[in-house]
């Protein structure tokens, strides 16, 4: 057994097991920094995790940081799995106290905050942390469904939502509240599951660190999480690198008999044991499978024909077996969707021609020809707001959405569109020329989206106009609310909560991007959020898609299959379905140099 210098040999069973917990503690299981885990990513905005409101950056900011929870590597559907929390939450009083106790000794990453001093993770941190998500002074707004439910929250959130005032982070909340040094509790006014479930997810930044930086730590990244910020160059490039001070894990298990082989291929393995991340800013998903092919990136996420390049007859080609290439398919917990603003003056707005206008639109855009061109049949049409795998998906529904340009173009006749150009594009009903401007991100597959929609619009007299923006200039546009449409996927979360927020009117404009407010889906939000599961969330969630398409404020368009494909020496590889786990990834670095 390995022991720190100037250490005795263990004179008894007892001192053996008082050495071998001080080589965990002091690091003896250290991450190899000849392992070198390498993937490509859209360029990230910030890591700073309760300002971040784009997968990209979300993907990065959970190596960092973590918290008490996270959603378990293996389990389908998803669950809950503590990581700083010493167990699950204990549920009391019909569900509305929740009650979470830490593992005392999870140190942060060392910062000149802390005064040279291992600063541990304590019970205060998680709730500082998780008011930050309240904070409705920062970039995503606050959380209104969590602010709603916990009590006392709304007097604290609202007195900061006061033109010029600041988030009272010292001012008590009744149902959110710190026991002793590692017991956190949480009280709501009444059941919300799948709220409190994704809010006991936050992850913890310390307060101190937050303050000297002056409330920008979008690059101060300091966290307990396996691995911490060496680089980050802008559109080019981020490097992780392990945390010494992580504490060494296990593997998960898994009851799915599917799990089995993966399980045991990590059986006895000392976790993390990958020493470097790098992870390339490329945003052409050609360019990451050239890449891949080159033996650059060890495993990358392809969707549309780019993935099927590596498919043939639905399977992978012969060559990639051969490499030992391995490929998994599913549905992404994502709903892409054409959005409207609803404040736009010629495609915004309740009254019947513009409802109309939009729901024209929905009619006729040809879903089964944007799957099988635009995306290959790497996707399928998305019948609903919910996706597969997602709770409040319901599986009953029918497989495909109304296409029928033959009413699109009768029911524009009728509310006033009916008057066309001399090149027979139709007229506003005052007269004045009609033009849609849809935007979209660079690269993927906007210029195919660009050609099928305007072929599908043109079918109906309506002139398409497009635009393409860099994905953080996209996001940054949308949310201030400069757009009359844009394309985009929106979810990951294991609930349907997330794809649902979209449309509920008290969201922050950084979710509700569409400015879309309607009582009765506010409605059948409230009580899928109040409903624990099963049919109760499905029936709330297909009465919300049900509104959507009567007033489309967005045309659900695809769930995009992803294809993620894995080089032979990555060991432990599941798909990263609603977060990164890349702490419970592996090189087999013999197998890699044989490769090469």
């Amino acid at each position: 057994m390995l022991r720190p210098a100037n250490v005795p040999p263990p004179l008894s069973m007892k001192a053996a097991l008082a050495g071998f917990c001080l080589l965990l503690a002091t690091g003896a299981f250290a991450a190899d920094p000849a392992k070198v885990l390498r993937l490509a990513s859209f360029d990230i905005e910030t890591l700073d995790p309760q300002q971040i409101d784009d997968d990209p950056s979300s993907q990065v900011a959970s190596a960092i940081f973590e918290g008490l929870y996270n959603w378990d590597y293996l389990a389908s559907p998803a669950k809950l799995a503590p990581v700083g929390a010493a167990a699950l939450p204990e549920i009391t009083d019909d569900g509305t106290t929740w009650t979470m106790r830490l593992q005392p000794g999870i140190l942060f990453t060392d910062d000149p905050a802390f005064n040279g001093k291992p600063r541990e993770l304590t019970a205060d941190d998680i709730v500082y942390s998780m008011k930050r998500v309240l904070d409705p002074t920062l970039k995503r707004g606050g959380s209104p469904s969590v602010t709603d439910i916990v009590i006392g929250a709304r007097a604290v959130v609202d007195a900061a939502a006061k033109g010029g005032a600041r988030f009272d982070y010292d001012r008590p909340i009744e149902g959110l509240r710190v026991l002793d040094r590692y017991t956190v509790q949480i009280r709501v006014s009444e059941p919300n599951y799948p709220i409190i479930e994704g809010f006991i997810t936050t992850v913890a930044v310390a307060r101190e660190v937050v303050a000297a930086a002056g409330g920008d730590i979008r690059t101060r990244t300091v966290g307990t999480g396996p691995y911490k910020l060496r680089e980050w160059l802008h559109g080019s490039r981020v490097v992780l690198e392990a945390n010494p001070g992580y504490r060494p894990v296990h593997f998960p298990e898994s009851s799915d008999p599917r799990d089995a082989a993966l399980v045991r291929s990590m059986q006895g393995v000392m976790l993390p044991q990958i020493g470097v991340i790098e992870i390339s800013v490329i945003e052409e998903e050609v360019t990451r499978l050239l890449q891949f092919d080159r033996g650059k990136l060890d495993y990358v996420v392809l969707t549309a024909a780019v993935a099927n390049r590596q498919i043939e007859g639905g399977k992978l080609k012969p060559e990639y077996v051969s490499r030992g290439v391995a490929r998994y398919v599913y549905p992404e917990p994502f709903l892409f969707e054409l959005y409207f603003n609803m404040r736009d003056p010629v495609v915004g707005g309740m009254d019947v021609p513009h409802v109309a206008l939009r729901r024209a639109m929905s009619l006729a855009l040809d879903l089964d020809e944007l799957v099988k061109v635009v995306y290959a049949t790497q996707a399928m049409p998305a019948n609903q707001l919910v996706p597969p795998r997602v709770a409040g998906h319901d599986p009953s529904l029918p497989p495909k959405p109304e296409f029928d340009p033959v009413i699109a173009n009768a029911l524009l006749d009728k509310v006033g569109y009916a008057a066309r150009d001399a090149a027979g594009y139709r007229k506003l009903p005052d007269g004045r020329p009609l033009a849609i401007t849809l935007t979209l991100r660079t690269g993927g597959v906007s210029r195919e989206t660009q050609t099928l929609v305007k072929k599908n619009m043109d079918a109906i007299g309506l002139h398409m106009e497009f635009r393409l923006s860099p994905f953080q200039e996209l996001i940054k546009e949308t949310h201030a609310g400069n757009y009359q449409m844009y394309s985009s996927g929106y979810g990951g979360s294991p609930s349907g909560y997330a794809e649902l927020s979209q449309f509920y009117s008290r969201s922050s404009p950084t979710v509700n991007t569409t400015r879309f407010s309607f009582p009765d889906y506010d409605r059948a939000y409230e009580t899928f959020l109040r409903s624990p599961g099963g049919a109760a969330q499905i029936a709330a969630a297909s009465k919300m898609s049900a509104i959507v398409r009567v007033y489309a404020p967005s045309i659900p368009m695809i769930f995009r299959l992803e294809n993620d494909f894995v080089q032979p020496w990555l060991k432990g590889f599941a798909p990263q379905v609603f977060d990164t786990y890349w702490k419970y990834l592996d090189i087999d670095l013999d197998k890699q140099r044989a490769a090469r």
